[in-house]
């Protein structure tokens, strides 16, 4: 039990830094906050829009909840959008670390 607890926390955390690091490379390019919307036109963009969420999202919620708590919003809205960026990110890592581990297994 303490194991399946420790690999969720780690997983979480590397989703957490996942999306937190494709975001703060968005913005060091574009110059401007990532957001849940389409970034151009097309079947292309509307395709690269839904993996930049898939992967950012946690750190978009994160950054509108710091903005949100800023405002004094209710605590059961900053609860429920802490445990959704908690639980994107715990699936997000899961999805990094299966790639990393598939991409260490093709290299030995």
């Amino acid at each position: 039990m303490l194991r399946d607890s420790l690999l969720i926390l780690y997983c979480a955390a590397v989703g957490f830094v996942a999306a937190g690091v494709a975001a703060s490379l968005y913005k060091m390019i574009t110059h401007e906050q990532p957001r849940f919307k389409l970034l151009g036109e097309g079947w292309t963009a509307a395709v690269t829009t839904f993996l930049f969420c898939a992967v950012t999202g946690p750190a978009i919620i994160l950054d509108l909840l710091n903005k949100l708590r800023r405002e004094k919003s209710a605590f059961g809205t900053l609860a429920v959008g802490l445990a959704v960026a908690t639980i994107w990110s715990v699936c997000s890592g899961i999805l990094v670390l299966q790639i990393v581990l598939s991409v260490r297994s093709g290299f030995v």
